[in-house]
């Protein structure tokens, strides 16, 4: 991860930048005049703890969209690359090429192989295009398909690592059939005889996630969000406007716990102080631990009766009111 002075500061960070610079300051004066600084230093490094701390207990849903995509986060290839081992990635749909946007391969999860796959965004301008912004085309999704299947034929359960703004909405990913390849995924990973857990490590929106969103867990990063279209999109409908984001932020209910409430996500993983960009390893530590905690029940459960209980899962998400129509209390 980033150290200061390459670390990025979001406006509500900037507390925390601030203190960071005051640590900056005494170092140089400590060299110039060779006096002793580590205790004033160690202070601010406890006030740095202390703010970060402030301000994950005071987070706004629109400050949650914002952490859940600040450019320092870990995406899917840190995960892989903290959490497990022996990673072989697998490359192309066999049909049309390969999407750099979504990556997937076996791995080794102390000892257990398993199928990892997720979408990836880039750390700089030239990798961003290279994995296009996370945003997967239909052959992206029907990559990951073909690895899961894979993973069925050898038995090998499935994660998944979901983090991307929505599925390429481009014209040449219409015409390839970007609605069919997302439907189908879902309909096959219903019916998946493996174990399938689902993780929203960033942004969750639409389509784009749903589309390696459906397992026997599906689970969110404490700072990550969930819905069927982002705040800017979702203002832009409904006041013709960006401006009205983190009102809309505010009514969807995006985040984790308002997800976890609905019953729409089974498990929230918490993040360092925070953010998960403040320690890699800490926050790839909280995930690894929830798989290893997670995967010997799914393991144990006959396919059968997993692949009943998934779909039980999922029909039953929702819930509404009846009213009863005016005539009919009358009568």
């Amino acid at each position: 991860m980033p150290q200061y002075p390459n670390r990025q500061f979001l406006e509500f960070e900037q507390p925390i930048k601030t203190l960071y610079e005051e640590i900056e300051k005494l170092n140089q004066t400590a060299e110039k005049s060779k006096i002793n600084m580590s205790e004033s230093i160690s202070k601010l490094e406890g006030a740095i703890l202390e703010k970060r701390k402030e301000i994950t207990s005071h987070l706004t849903p629109w400050q949650r969209v914002q952490l859940s995509r600040h450019p320092d986060r870990p995406y899917t290839l840190k995960y892989v690359e903290k959490i497990f081992s022996h990673f072989v990635e697998l490359h192309g749909d066999r049909n049309v090429k390969d999407d750099k946007a979504m990556v997937g391969g076996f791995a080794s999860l102390e000892g257990q192989t398993v199928m990892v796959i997720g979408q990836q965004k880039g750390s700089n301008t030239k990798m961003r295009q290279m994995r296009n912004f996370g945003m997967a085309n239909p052959e992206g999704y029907r990559k990951a398909l073909r690895l899961m299947k894979l993973a069925e034929k050898f038995n090998k359960p499935v994660i998944t690592l979901i983090d991307t703004p929505g599925a390429f909405p481009g014209l040449e990913a219409e015409e390839r059939g970007q609605g069919e390849a997302i439907a189908r995924n879902i309909y096959e990973m219903i019916r998946l005889r493996v174990p399938v857990i689902c993780v929203i490590i960033g942004e969750g929106a639409s389509g784009g996630a749903l589309g390696i969103g459906v397992g026997d867990k599906v689970c969110m990063l404490e700072n990550s969000w969930y819905t069927v279209i982002s705040p800017e999109n979702c203002s832009t409908i409904l006041w013709r406007s960006w401006e009205k984001k983190e009102v809309a932020a505010e009514q969807l209910r995006l985040t984790s716990i308002d997800m976890k409430n609905f019953g729409l996500v089974d498990d929230i993983i918490p993040e360092p102080l925070g953010g998960a960009h403040w320690d890699y390893t800490e926050a790839a530590d909280f995930l690894k631990a929830y798989l290893l905690n997670t995967l010997p029940a799914l393991k144990a459960m006959d396919p059968e009766q997993r692949v009943r209980q998934r779909i039980d899962k999922f029909a039953k998400m929702g819930f509404w009111e009846e009213s009863i129509p005016a005539a009919a209390n009358e009568s």
